[in-house]
């Protein structure tokens, strides 16, 4: 089955873009202060989902690694990136669970790439994504790491209007089948997440994920043969009645 991952040819149109939120990791010394204050201090921002392939701003390093404390799901809903208002896609939040950790990656921003990342999140994020943000303690993959690094992360939380909850994950992949949006495919989104996951962090669990992408590979087939089927029906010539 040959899968249409173009953007459709109508997209909804951007609201303005509110004021970028402004985020000023806390000091642990003077050095720490004085490098705030001449603006070079610099912030790192973690994603889980589309970021970990798609970040959309320059940044100056970046690194995979975890956060705990958190579980990667696929309860939100998206109207704009992966779906539409009609026919709503699932992307990933994250849920606070103790014993979890959530891997992706981790980009570091100095200077003028602060304002210009935190505004581009902004409005992909926050407004047309329904997220909200968060500081966490990112876990750099490295073995050399020393202490963990503040980082800010966006979360879409049950409070937002997009917010979709738990489901199956038959449902779920049910659903990502049939779901595309400006930046695509849902179908792409799942994969690409999956792939990260599975070349990137090969010694990490990711078990709803994996079971989506399961799920979707096994309908995909069925919904293979009855589209073949339907065309086969279409084209066949009709006996008349008589």
């Amino acid at each position: 089955m040959k899968r249409d991952l173009q953007c459709p040819e109508e997209c909804p149109s951007r609201p303005e873009p509110p004021p970028a939120p402004r985020i000023t990791p806390e000091p642990t010394g003077e050095a720490e202060d004085a490098e705030l204050k001449r603006g070079s201090a610099p912030v790192w921002i973690f994603g889980y989902g589309s970021l970990v392939w798609r970040p959309g701003f320059e940044f100056t390093s970046r690194k995979v690694g975890f956060i705990r404390g958190y579980s990667r799901r696929f309860w939100q809903g998206d109207t704009f990136h992966r779906g539409s208002e009609k026919m709503p896609g699932r992307v990933v939040t994250l849920l606070e669970d103790c014993g979890a950790c959530t891997w992706g990656v981790a980009y570091e921003v100095r200077g003028e790439q602060i304002p210009a990342s935190l505004q581009y999140l902004n409005m992909r994020e926050a407004v047309l994504g329904g997220y909200d943000t968060k500081l966490v303690k990112f876990h750099p993959q490295e073995k050399d790491a020393e202490e963990p690094i503040q980082a800010l992360v966006y979360i879409a939380t049950p409070q937002n209007p997009s917010y979709l909850g738990p489901a199956s994950e038959e449902d779920i992949a049910a659903q990502i089948i049939v779901s595309s949006g400006c930046a695509g495919h849902n179908i792409e989104y799942l994969l690409r997440l999956a792939d990260f996951m599975r070349y990137f962090c090969p010694q990490a669990e990711d078990k709803h994920l994996f079971s989506i992408e399961e799920a979707l590979i096994s309908i995909l087939p069925c919904l293979c043969c009855t589209e073949e089927s339907l065309e086969e029906t279409a084209s066949s010539p009709q006996k008349s009645k008589g």
